[in-house]
């Protein structure tokens, strides 16, 4: 497994629990939106991760999106659900082999 399916399902599972309605906002105001910065983060490096090894980018551009507009109290909510699963849905499926079929 490579290590951007495995940024993709920690930063997916992270998105999920942000988007825990009470809890996710306690966590985001509570350390002063430094959350969501640190999320920010994490899904840049998961782009360039997932760009370097030819994989779908939909997940992490989704969730830098999300980093920038989650501070919008419900919007923030319904960002966070949505990236956590496509992020997720992202993760589990099974990498695209590229290059001449295996000789036998």
């Amino acid at each position: 497994m490579s290590n951007s399916r495995v940024l993709k399902w920690v930063t997916g599972g992270l998105e999920l629990f942000l988007a825990i309605p009470m809890l996710g906002g306690l966590i985001v105001v509570g350390s002063g939106y430094v959350a969501l910065g640190v999320m920010f983060i994490l899904h840049v490096i998961t782009l360039i991760l997932s760009s370097q090894n030819r994989e779908p980018v939909y997940g992490p551009v989704l969730g830098i999106v999300t980093s920038l507009v989650a501070w919008i109290p419900f919007l923030g909510w319904l960002m966070h659900l949505v990236t956590g699963i496509l992020l997720l849905v992202n993760a589990a499926q099974s990498p695209r082999v590229e290059g001449p079929p295996p000789r036998y």
